[in-house]
């Protein structure tokens, strides 16, 4: 029986140690086989060890935090499906606060693939706020991430929530921080899309027109958020 239990752990206590290596490319290759790891453990064990493992204790290179941020986009299956998904926004959620903007921006990628596997029911109870939470963090890092998650989200939440969402969104357009605006800037076409007309024409238009004089962006800045929301507008 001893020895059962010591053959179950092994898989963890290998990704600890491989963790705490100095050597990167180690820590690398270590994180590129969670999946293997993620199998070896079984669905329940994987939720209930290894995600709060990555969680809590990552602090890594740019190059591992990336390699991670991808490997739990495809996780789903491996916690158990779909219904299980939520587990693996607390890693995620962290990856979209760190500095490093590839890291952010591969976080998202795989929040948003995350999100497309969510129920209804879980994204209001979920992931609209972990989309909050980012929206009001202290640090820039985590309200540009924000910025990406509100259309693949809005179209699933309570009337009451899509009014919470719109005006937070809002609060990222004019937010003091230029790179905040101008991530909000680069997903507002996404978002109008998501939203109701008569909100589109009421509140995001005039959203894109202050962004779109923000004397903080460049002119190609301005013409590409131009053309992208008039092609949303058009099509709406």
């Amino acid at each position: 029986m001893a020895n059962t239990e010591d053959d179950s752990l092994y898989p963890i206590a290998v990704l600890i140690d491989e963790l705490r290596n100095e050597d990167v490319q180690l820590r690398l290759n270590s994180i590129k086989k969670l999946s293997t790891i993620a199998l070896a453990l079984g669905v329940e064990r994987t939720r209930a060890e290894l995600i709060p493992f990555l969680t809590d204790t990552i602090e890594d290179e740019d190059e591992v935090l990336w390699a991670l941020a991808e490997q739990l986009g495809n996780f789903i299956p491996l916690v158990g499906g779909p219904e299980y998904a939520s587990c693996l926004l607390p890693p995620l959620e962290n990856l979209a606060t760190v500095e490093e903007t590839v890291v952010r921006e591969k976080a998202t990628e795989s929040l948003r693939m995350i999100a497309a596997e969510h129920s209804a029911a879980d994204i209001e109870k979920h992931f609209a706020p972990l989309v909050k939470r980012l929206s009001q963090g202290d640090w820039f890092t985590s309200r540009t991430s924000a910025c990406g998650l509100y259309a693949v989200c809005y179209a699933n939440v309570s009337v009451a929530l899509k009014t919470e969402l719109r005006m937070m969104f809002k609060c990222l357009c004019t937010d003091d921080t230029p790179m905040v605006r101008r991530a909000a800037a680069s997903k507002i076409g996404e978002f109008a899309k998501a939203v109701e007309m008569e909100y589109l024409k009421g509140e995001i238009i005039p959203l894109f027109i202050a962004l779109a004089n923000d004397e903080q962006f460049s002119q190609d800045s301005v013409r590409l958020l131009a053309v992208e929301a008039g092609i949303t507008i058009a099509g709406s």
